[in-house]
């Protein structure tokens, strides 16, 4: 089903063969005779030469390899990731009350050495009920019968991103549970991000929702970043003959390698010889894909896409790409919807639309019923 946009230089090492001029000396030099000009200029010796340009050779060689091996890996891990930038800076993820009403935190064990920090936020019509309540209270909360929102965020940051809390408000207010996770390596969140490890992170997560919120349906929820993990996750659990309730994909892309090749920080260097190419080996060499374009070809969850028309960061062509083809994959074409949001929202606040929140709950109930 489509629906249309609604209104509202390191220089080569040169062979040191020649002395600074001077007055004539009486001694012989090695490096020709002397006039009274200072020494004359002659060609360098064939051995000197060819030794110039192994050693220049080698440089390059050493060179590249640094690039290939040892600088574009780990440069790429930044850039997709961007885990090292935990703005805002003075929070206090313990206590998520200074930031946003009716929440609590916790930590889940993903696997030996890696703990997820997570924010469970219930609805706010519960809000009340919440004060004072511990943790064991909001757990038996999901079980409550509203619905509930596993949220996988995108790269930078934390749970605590002021254009995540809107989001996170704006859903509580329309009665849903949202649980706002922090990957490996985000946040206080231990561990190193990858994607292998980012998607194990999201089925973690998930399936410790679902033993707890008994025939509570439970969405998976992904922005810019975390639509690819949201669909890796989809795809192992659909793989697991467990399909998630329903899936919602903010702003994504097709897979990483176009991401990457919109990606803002990156387009100054576009033009570079060879620079694309050697960004795609990066990511190659670490396993970084995140294909939504081949995952959705393998899901039967319903599946929401949500997309600004002006969104700058990853462009509204990717959206509509990754919707033929999740509409093209799925046997009920009623299961897949696109939605395109006017101008204004940019990339990070589609929250501040008006109809998202109705949007979203008149899809889940439709799927749902």
């Amino acid at each position: 089903m489509w629906v249309v946009p609604v209104s509202h230089s390191l220089t080569r090492p040169q062979p040191c063969c020649s002395q600074p001029p001077g007055p004539p000396c009486a001694s012989p030099s090695p490096h020709g005779p002397l006039t009274r000009d200072g020494p004359q200029k002659r060609s360098f010796p064939h051995s000197c030469s060819t030794l110039g340009r192994k050693i220049a050779t080698l440089h390059d060689s050493f060179t590249s390899k640094s690039l290939k091996e040892h600088i574009f890996p780990p440069l790429m891990d930044m850039l997709i990731f961007f885990n090292f930038f935990k703005a805002p800076f003075l929070v206090d993820l313990k206590k998520p009350e200074l930031k946003i009403p009716h929440t609590a935190n916790f930590y889940i064990q993903a696997e030996p050495g890696v703990i997820l920090g997570i924010w469970h936020t219930v609805p706010s019509c519960r809000g009340e009920d919440a004060k004072g309540k511990s943790r064991c209270w909001y757990e038996a909360a999901l079980r409550d019968g509203n619905p509930i929102i596993v949220y996988l965020h995108g790269s930078a940051q934390h749970r605590a991103a002021s254009h995540r809390l809107e989001l996170v408000k704006v859903l509580s207010d329309g009665g849903f549970h949202v649980l706002s996770v922090d990957y490996r390596g985000f946040g206080d969140s231990t561990g190193k991000p990858t994607e292998e490890g980012l998607t194990a992170d999201a089925i973690c997560v998930y399936e410790w929702t679902k033993a707890r919120s008994g025939t509570t349906p439970v969405c998976l929820w992904g922005h810019s970043l975390g639509t690819g993990v949201a669909t890796n996750a989809a795809k192992v659990l659909e793989e697991k003959g467990f399909p998630v309730d329903a899936i919602i994909l903010e702003a994504p892309f097709t897979n990483v390698w176009v991401a990457t090749i919109n990606y803002p920080l990156l387009k100054i260097y576009r033009k570079l010889p060879g620079f694309l190419h050697e960004v795609m080996d990066a990511l190659r060499r670490d396993k970084i894909v995140f294909p939504n374009d081949e995952n959705v070809k393998f899901l039967s969850s319903p599946l929401l896409i949500i997309h600004g028309e002006n969104d700058k960061t990853v462009p509204l062509e990717c959206g509509k790409k990754l919707y033929e083809i999740a509409h093209n994959a799925y046997r009920n074409k009623e299961r897949v919807k696109m939605v395109i949001f006017p101008p204004g929202f940019q990339h990070n606040f589609l929250c501040k639309s008006p109809i998202l929140l109705k949007t979203v709950r008149d899809f889940l109930s439709q799927q749902w019923a």
